[in-house]
C-alpha cells in the first residue's frame, strides 16, 4: 500500500491505490537490526484482530482499532505522540474534522505512542489541545510493530495516519502532516467504490 498523499496528486484511485501496493525494503539491513526486530516481535503482544494492544486513554479499558470501526462510516486514524510538534499544530485541524464529520460520514480516533508511563503527558495533551475524538494509547513497540505488521511498511514517525474505509478495510497510510482537505478528497473520491 502506497502513501496515498502523493499519489492522490497523480490521480490514482481507490482500485489503483491498492493495485500499487508497495513494500518499501530497508537496503542492506544489519544482522543486528534484523535480530532486534525477530527480538522485538517476538516479546511484543499478540496482533491478531482483537487482541487488546491498546488501553483507552480515558478509561484503561483494553481496545483495539476494530473496537472504533462503525459500518458505514470512514474512520482516520490519528497516531500522536504529546511531545510531536507537527502533531500539536494538527490536532486542531482533526478535532474540527471530527466535529464536522462524526453524525454524518466520518470519524478520527487517535493512538498516542507516549505508553503507559507517559499517560498523563499524553491526557494533558488532548486537554490542552481541546481533543474530544477517542484516544486510545499504546507503548511505542507495541504500536510500530502493529503498524509494520498491518501495512508491511517500515515505522517512520508522527503523525501517522491510517484511513479505513466504510466496510472496515484499510484503504490509506500516510506519514507526516496530512491537511484534512486532502482526507475529505480521498473520502470523497472513494466512497462510490465502498
Amino acid at each position: 500500500m502506497a502513501g496515498w498523499l502523493g499519489n492522490r496528486h497523480a490521480g490514482l484511485t481507490s482500485g489503483s491505490v491498492r493495485r500499487n501496493m508497495k513494500v518499501k525494503i530497508i537496503p542492506r539491513m544489519s544482522r543486528l537490526a534484523i535480530l532486534f526486530l525477530a527480538l522485538l516481535l517476538q516479546i511484543a503482544p499478540p496482533l491478531s484482530a482483537g487482541s487488546p494492544l491498546f488501553q483507552n486513554l480515558e478509561s484503561s479499558a483494553f481496545e483495539t482499532i476494530d473496537n472504533h470501526l462503525d459500518p458505514g462510516k470512514w474512520l482516520v486514524v490519528m497516531i500522536w505522540a504529546s511531545d510531536c510538534e507537527v502533531c500539536k499544530r494538527e490536532v486542531a485541524s482533526y478535532q474540527q474534522f471530527h466535529e464536522q464529520h462524526e453524525q454524518r460520514d466520518a470519524r478520527v480516533l487517535g493512538i498516542t505512542l507516549d505508553g503507559l508511563q507517559g499517560t498523563e503527558a499524553a491526557r494533558g495533551f488532548t486537554a490542552e489541545h481541546g481533543v474530544g475524538f477517542n484516544n486510545l494509547i499504546g507503548e511505542p513497540e507495541a504500536v510500530t510493530a502493529y503498524f509494520q505488521v498491518l501495512t508491511g511498511s517500515p515505522w517512520v514517525g508522527t503523525p501517522t495516519f491510517l484511513i479505513y474505509g466504510p466496510d472496515g478495510s484499510l484503504l490509506a497510510k500516510q506519514v507526516g502532516a496530512v491537511p484534512v482537505d486532502l482526507i475529505e478528497q480521498f473520502i470523497a473520491a472513494n466512497s462510490a467504490a465502498q
